[in-house]
């Protein structure tokens, strides 16, 4: 299997080097880390969308915006039709059509958007994630961060209940539907009750792990100290459904990045530096 490594979405916001850690200027830089999977008999495979053509056209169109205006202006999200999944997979030369699957590490609004763009693609999700998005809202994260009107149009989903077989210690949900063996999805329960990282077997046997929103900061992982910048800090709380959950989760990640190294690379969705580094194709 070959992996690609997409940017589908970018946040800017204010604050710079507090988010990002790295930029000299007023403006940090998120972006939003998803894969594309070409294999062999199951067609491509994307793990998250970001956001879709719809949420650059009509991000708040009323009566059911697809992107919160509060949570656009606090994140600065730039919204460019070149970035969104399927005119990048379009650019290589594929079509939605040969996208057959897509896993979504969770359904918040800056990793579902592009969902509609492929509408023959099964969407591979977490039963509780699924349940909490698509059922009633209550809070005002819970409000901004599922947005229906990404979803209404989604016709093929496949649910998955939180159980599985041992993988690096953590609980695995193998045997996806339609999909190959090498690639399976590790609930990871905190950033929401039913988020998952998806973990991804190379033909060497070394594995990548998508932890998605389990952590949103290159140094929060493979070192024994977590270090994170104020403003994703401030952010991944907000967030959060369980800060307990979260912890406990994030520190079997750091330890499986620290002593796992040579077997397993993990990875997050919103950090620049280890985009950059995957799609260079050097070591994290």
């Amino acid at each position: 299997m070959r992996i690609h490594h997409l940017n589908c979405g970018t946040d800017c916001p204010l604050g710079g080097a507090l988010f990002d850690g790295r930029s000299t200027g007023p403006l940090g830089k998120i972006v939003g880390h998803c894969l594309l999977i070409e294999t062999d008999a199951h067609g491509l495979v994307l793990v998250d969308t970001g956001y879709g053509l719809r949420d650059v056209a009509h991000p708040h169109r009323r009566p059911h915006s697809r992107i919160s205006v509060p949570w656009r202006l606090m994140l600065n999200i730039r919204l460019h039709e070149r970035d969104t999944a399927i005119r990048q997979i379009e650019a290589m030369g594929y079509s939605s059509n040969d996208v057959r699957h897509i896993i979504a590490t969770h359904l918040d609004f800056d990793h579902a958007g592009g969902l509609e763009d492929f509408p023959n693609a099964t969407v591979h999700v977490m039963q509780r994630e699924y349940d909490d998005a698509t059922g009633p809202r209550a809070g005002t994260v819970a409000r901004n961060r599922w947005r229906p009107s990404q979803l209404d149009d989604v016709q093929n989903w496949q649910c998955y209940g939180a159980r599985g077989e041992p993988w690096f210690g953590f609980d695995a949900v193998r045997d996806l539907t339609g999909l190959p063996p090498e690639i399976l999805m590790v609930p990871l329960p905190g950033h929401t009750w039913g988020h998952a990282g998806v973990a991804v077997r190379y033909d060497d046997g070394r594995w990548l792990l998508h932890a998605g929103d389990a952590y949103f900061y290159r140094r929060e992982m493979r070192q024994a100290r977590r270090e994170c910048t104020p403003g994703l800090r401030a952010y991944q709380r907000l967030m959060e459904v369980d800060a307990t959950a979260r912890m406990s989760n994030q520190q079997r990640l750091r330890d499986l990045s620290i002593y796992r190294r040579g077997e397993v690379t993990v990875t997050c969705t919103h950090d620049p530096v280890e985009l950059e580094q995957c799609q260079a194709g050097q070591p994290l």
